[in-house]
């Protein structure tokens, strides 16, 4: 299962917003800096309403959505690439998960204290950035120096990696990420083999107040963190109230709508978190659908019908033979399997197959 880690600068709101996602209390929340040290860890459902029409055409009454890690990791301040805070601890846990979610305090509160003194959203992602950039550059400058050293010494595959490395440490001076550096796959290979931090996904949780969620659109300082955001890192970012996430977590599904329709809200900022961080993993859903369940299973983009086969038996992959597929549009058109298989809709689909976002698939294979 591939890991987001949920970083930021201490007291931002991360554990609280750790604690919603996951619908528990395993990440403490308190006014004081690193009152998280250990990561803390959780599995969180992707919401997809595609799964209950799919249950009812199944006539199922189990549904199992996919599924990603949260990782909730304490908080960093200026200075943690020379060990401030918690310093090398903190980013060993940020080499640890496949992409980032970045919490930014949008909100003024003087009860909470800010780890600088002031509310300056775009400062904080500055912050963050340059840390993650001068710890890269750290790390790229000693694997640089002893690939020198091995290549005076005749190593054919130390001197091949040099022109990616210095190519590298040229990139992050300029206080670029990783991840925005155009590589050769020979370059990309050597480049990967050092775990950057700055070559992971990233994208930002924008945390306002209770009062501000149903406005968040227009605030001056989600503004100022989307356009950052897209600008500075080619990536977006979602508005999301902590606090509110925290109590609606504690509320049935029903008393939650009510809460939210009395804020002005249509949907809570969670979920549209979940869905974007999950589309930043590069993540892509297909369904099996029976009397049994409706499952949606989790690929990467860009994944062959028989990797995708893979994912719920290893035998489906090895004597793959075909995947009877149907776009999830159509079958919700159709209303049954048998009807889209009349009207045509369903295809037989070979080992090239690339699976689309939405595919159900029923899987024909021989072991």
């Amino acid at each position: 299962m591939l890991r987001a880690g949920i970083v930021g600068l201490p007291n931002v709101g991360k554990s609280t917003l750790f604690n919603a996602l996951t619908r528990t209390r395993k990440a403490p929340a308190a006014n004081y800096p690193f009152c998280t040290i250990e990561p803390n860890v959780g599995v969180v459902t992707v919401p997809d309403t595609r799964l209950a029409p799919l249950a009812r055409i199944s006539k199922t009454s189990t549904i199992v959505p996919a599924a990603i890690e949260f990782v909730d990791i304490a908080g960093l301040v200026r200075g943690a690439s020379q060990g401030e805070g918690l310093g090398n601890k903190f980013l060993q846990h940020i080499r640890e998960v496949d992409a980032i979610i970045e919490v930014v305090r949008c909100f003024e509160d003087k009860d909470v204290v800010h780890v600088s003194g002031k509310l300056d959203p775009v400062a904080d992602m500055e912050t963050i950035q340059t840390e993650l950039v001068l710890a890269d550059l750290e790390t790229a400058t000693r694997s640089k120096e002893k690939a020198e050293k091995a290549a005076r010494g005749g190593d054919a595959e130390a001197r091949a990696s040099l022109g990616a490395l210095e190519k590298l440490l040229e990139h992050l001076n300029t206080g670029r990420r990783a991840l925005t550096l155009p590589l050769t796959p020979e370059e990309g290979a050597v480049v990967r083999r050092l775990f950057l931090l700055t070559s992971r996904p990233i994208l930002f949780a924008a945390n306002v107040s209770e009062e501000s969620l149903a406005g968040a659109d227009a605030s001056p300082l989600v503004r100022a963190v989307r356009h950052y955001a897209e600008t500075h890192l080619g990536t977006e970012a979602v508005a999301v109230s902590a606090q509110i996430e925290s109590e609606l977590a504690e509320l049935p599904e029903e008393e939650a709508r009510d809460y939210l329709a009395q804020l002005g809200v249509s949907e809570s900022g969670v979920g549209n978190l979940i869905r974007a961080a999950y589309h930043l993993l590069g993540l892509r859903t297909f369904f099996t659908a029976s009397e049994k369940e409706a499952r949606a299973w989790t690929i990467h983009a860009g994944d062959t019908a028989p990797k995708a086969a893979a994912v719920i038996h290893s035998d489906f992959e090895r004597g793959f033979i075909k995947a009877e597929t149907v776009s999830y549009d159509d079958l919700l058109a159709a209303g049954s399997m048998a009807a889209a298989k009349e009207k045509g809709l369903v295809r037989q689909e070979g080992k090239d197959y690339v699976v689309a976002d939405g595919d159900v698939i029923l899987f024909r294979f021989n072991v």
